[in-house]
């Protein structure tokens, strides 16, 4: 897409109203401080800063190293598309899942997976070989998190946690996923979005996003507490990582698109063992008295993810229990 030279946006692309972002200025946490003590009550707690200690230039390479794959000529990038890339280790396309839905995300993507360091150098774009220092970098934060919860974890776990092993696809053996988007600039943004609403699957969520900004989380409703399911947007912050994790609601996420300057992000994920078990806790259960979702396999859940088009939390409908 990035290379089309469009001038307008295809009618593809184009999303209907009520999916449309609506450009506002990201508001930082000192300014909701000064301005509305009210939404500062229910927006910073849910907001922890913390000192990842990861170098900063190993962030900028990572993002320079995302810049320098879709920066290439057309006809590279294009080898490593979906059924012609010379390795199932690569794949590169446009959008979530193109076939599934009504609207186009005006962004592209390039996925890899590897089980060594050496499966990498072999099948990977040379321009993204820097990318397998992002899972020393997950596996770093999760250690940290993991700490911060008074608990101690083998390295092998930390591995297994981290690690990611495929279901219904070619690769025998426990192997890690990375992930860039990139998110050209848009000659209409008011008509399109760069990514739909939607929430993450997994345990943990990881972006190195960049300087440009469009990421927006959004607020749940709770008319209770005044809140009106509002969309804020996550200014970026030089050096920082943006951690999703279910301390909270399961957050909702969608990112905007812009005619000023093309952005890109790292997003990595962790996600529980395809074959493990995933449901409610039964604390939670037991303190509600009734399960709002079934038990089920993890890898049935993330098939059903993949499946279909981005559409807010529709994905935990597969899981929901209608009592």
């Amino acid at each position: 897409m990035v290379d089309l030279g469009l001038s307008k946006v295809p009618e593809q692309y184009i999303q209907p109203p009520h999916e449309r972002i609506l450009k506002l200025n990201a508001s930082s946490l000192n300014e909701l401080r000064a301005s509305d003590q009210s939404i500062c009550s229910w927006v910073l707690p849910s907001c922890e800063p913390w000192r990842h200690g990861l170098p900063v230039e190993l962030l900028e390479s990572l993002k320079d190293a995302a810049n320098n794959f879709f920066e290439q000529a057309p006809e590279k990038k294009a080898a490593y598309r979906k059924g012609v890339s010379p390795s199932p280790y690569v794949k590169y396309g446009t959008s979530f899942v193109p076939e599934k839905e009504k609207a186009l995300g005006w962004k592209d993507y390039v996925s890899m997976v590897y089980s060594s360091d050496a499966d990498a150098l072999s099948h990977w774009p040379n321009e993204c070989n820097t990318l397998k220092e992002s899972m020393h970098m997950v596996k770093k934060i999760v250690k940290t998190l993991i700490e911060k919860l008074g608990v101690t974890l083998e390295d092998s776990k930390l591995d297994g946690l981290v690690g990611l092993k495929m279901v219904n696809m070619v690769y025998p053996k426990k192997i890690k996923m990375v992930s860039m988007n990139f998110y050209p600039t848009c000659p209409n943004p008011e008509l399109t979005v760069g990514v739909g609403r939607h929430s993450d699957m997994g345990t943990l969520t990881v972006l190195l996003q960049d300087g440009i900004g469009g990421l927006y989380v959004k607020v749940e409703e709770d008319m209770n507490a005044g809140k009106k399911g509002e969309w804020i947007e996550i200014p970026p912050i030089p050096g920082a990582l943006i951690l999703g994790n279910g301390r909270y609601k399961s957050a909702e996420y969608r990112v905007r698109t812009t005619n000023a300057q093309s952005r890109v992000s790292v997003p990595i994920f962790t996600i529980p063992n395809p074959t493990e078990i995933i449901g409610p806790l039964p604390e939670v259960v037991a303190r509600d008295g009734v399960a709002r979702y079934s038990d089920m396999v993890f890898g049935d859940y993330m098939n059903n993810f993949f499946g279909n088009a981005h559409e807010g939390k529709k994905s935990h409908d597969y899981a929901q229990i209608n009592n």
